[in-house]
Parts: C-alpha cells; structure tokens; sequence
C-alpha cells in the first residue's frame, strides 16, 4: 500500500472512531474493534446490531476451541489481519455451543462455521469449511458497498 492510501486509510479510520465517539453509547465491542482490529472479539459480548453500517462481521463458529477447522481458520484469518483490516472486517467468534450467543441463535452452525456478514448486516456467505483470507477479499471486494467504499477511496487520493 502506498503512502497516499495509508495516509486515507488512517484518515477514514480517524472519521469513523470519531463519529462513533461523539455518540454516547458506543458499543463496547466496537470500541475494542476499533482500539485492536486485528484482535478476534467473543461473540458473548457483542450484541447483533453493535456493527450494523460500521463493519463487516466474519462470524467464526466451532463446538470447541480445540476444533482443527476453528484453529486453522481463525489462523488464516490472523496471518492477513491487515488486508481484513482495510476492508473493514471485525472477526467474530463463537465456540461455546452450550450457551447460545444472538449470533448463535440467529446463525444456527452445525458444528464448525464461517460467516461473513455485510455492512447492511445480511449474510453474505457462509462456508462449512475453513476459508482462505484471498478468496473472502474477493467476495468483499465484489459487493456494491466495497466498490463504491474503493471508488471513494480512489477519488481521495486522485488515483
């Protein structure tokens, strides 16, 4: 990423968190979202609504921690943390079956999931196996939203 973008990346990161401070109740796991977006949130502690039109949700479901498919997703999804970063994507999960979060409720997994949920808080695809981080960019970066956040991006810094 070039240094013009960064600088807009940043820029629009610091519109964003600043726009949700000046609300009084910013949601909590949106605040951690914001602080460390590379750092996975519990799916406990968010409530359904808390990223609708801030971020994109890749919900990660699994019967256990210890779960192969739970390990290597949540894996694939840490190694390229920054290109989920620039697209706007809080990573989500959820491995504790015995005690259903909304999301869990609303979802309904059957053992291990991948979620990706849209700005618009639809589900945008949903895969039984773990996913690789290059092919859910591509997914993001063909919707509507993602075209047009690019397009905006693009006539920011003159591209």
């Amino acid at each position: 990423m070039d240094m013009t973008r960064l600088i807009a990346a940043t820029l629009a990161l610091a519109l964003s968190t600043t726009a949700l401070a000046a609300q009084d109740e910013t949601p909590e796991a949106v605040t951690a979202w914001l602080e460390s977006p590379e750092t996975p949130i519990d799916a406990a502690t968010v409530a359904l609504d808390d990223f609708v039109w801030i971020a994109r949700s890749v919900v990660v479901f699994a019967d256990s921690p210890n779960d192969p498919a739970f390990a290597s997703q949540m894996e694939l999804l840490a190694e390229r943390s920054d290109e989920l970063a620039m697209r706007d994507v809080v990573v989500i999960f959820d491995t504790a079956p015995q005690d259903p979060s909304p999301l869990r409720t609303r979802l309904r997994p059957r053992g291990f999931m991948m979620t990706l949920i849209g700005k618009d808080d639809q589900v945008k695809l949903r895969k039984p196996r773990p996913y690789d981080v290059r092919e859910l960019s591509r997914s993001i970066d063909k919707m509507p939203m993602r075209q047009r956040e690019i397009a905006e991006r693009r006539g920011a810094t003159g591209d």
